[in-house]
């Protein structure tokens, strides 16, 4: 039994043991948390988990529906349309208003199932669905988000820009999904990138960085950390160079990130996680394996004769 199935075991037998009747909404609100906060990668194992559970699939659709559909644009989930040569994402950054996505790159307008993880109905966009006034700037954008992660992903990462309201948006997702292994990690980085209009002098750009990794072998821990940056940006009439300095900041900003997280991983091997254990046992002693036959412990675990 998984450990997300024993915490909703929990849940609702402590609530029969109380005598306190969950209501269905109750059950979806709960249902919901968990799909919400499901590790990268592991998503399917807790809905499979919360729809044994609940045991009503109309529930869980029209309950966890809306769940659902964050979590996926939340994460930035990488997807390929047909006809397209590169991968796209699923955000809220290129939703329109019909529920339906926008990839700006191929000018591809599609459907999006989050249960079947399929992509459908794909047609080209209206020139009416792109925002013509940001469209030479999201792709001088582009080409530059498409460099920066072909340098710093390892081919892992996909990295579009999304026009909204007058806003350019960049988007980064990678992953590394190794369940052999026992632990799965994501990145997501999101930028917001104003039109420079001709603009000259020091801009600031606004972006934020979350990453979230999870450790499960023969135990279970996970790194979840959001970090706000801001970046300060000389902007002139050339908008080439403008968006290559973009990146230079963006580059630099989410590197200095990288290796403070690295170096927060080993001060935790080295120093919080050994503050956190005891060094010697209740007795001060440490245990004398080659004499194990002689302690109270060894004739407990000996079986009955």
């Amino acid at each position: 039994m998984s450990i997300h199935t024993l915490l909703f075991h929990f849940r609702f037998r402590s609530s029969c043991t109380m005598d306190i009747t969950v209501s269905d909404n109750e059950r979806a609100t709960i249902a919901s948390n968990f799909l919400l906060q499901a590790p990268p990668g592991e998503f399917n194992d807790v809905f499979n988990d919360v729809r044994s559970l609940l045991g009503n699939d109309e529930l869980l659709k029209n309950g966890c529906g809306a769940a659902i559909a964050k979590h996926y644009k939340d994460n930035f989930a990488p997807v390929q349309i047909e006809g397209a040569e590169e991968l796209t994402l699923i955000t809220p950054f290129n939703e329109l208003p019909d529920g339906r996505f926008i990839d700006p790159k191929s000018a591809k307008i599609f459907k999006y199932d989050y249960l079947k993880k399929e992509v459908s109905n794909v047609q080209n966009a209206n020139p009416g669905d792109i925002d013509q006034n940001l469209e030479a700037w999201r792709k001088i954008l582009q080409a530059e988000a498409d460099n920066y992660s072909e340098q710093h992903f390892l081919k892992s990462g996909v990295a579009t820009v999304f026009t909204s309201n007058g806003v350019a948006t960049l988007c980064i997702e990678s992953h590394q999904f190794q369940p052999k292994n026992f632990w799965n990690g994501l990145w997501r980085s999101q930028w917001t990138l104003p039109a420079i209009d001709g603009k000259s002098g020091t801009q600031e750009f606004h972006g934020i960085v979350k990453t979230q990794v999870h450790y499960y072998e023969e135990g279970n821990v996970q790194l979840i950390s959001n970090k706000e940056m801001t970046i300060k940006v000389n902007v002139s009439s050339d908008v080439e160079k403008t968006a290559k300095d973009i990146f230079a900041a963006i580059t630099e900003q989410e590197s200095i990130y990288q290796t403070a997280v690295q170096e927060n991983y080993v001060n935790l091997s080295d120093q919080t996680f050994k503050s956190l254990r005891r060094q010697l046992p209740v007795t001060r002693t440490k245990l004398d394996w080659l004499k194990i036959h002689s302690y109270r412990v060894a004739q407990d675990l000996r079986p009955p004769q």
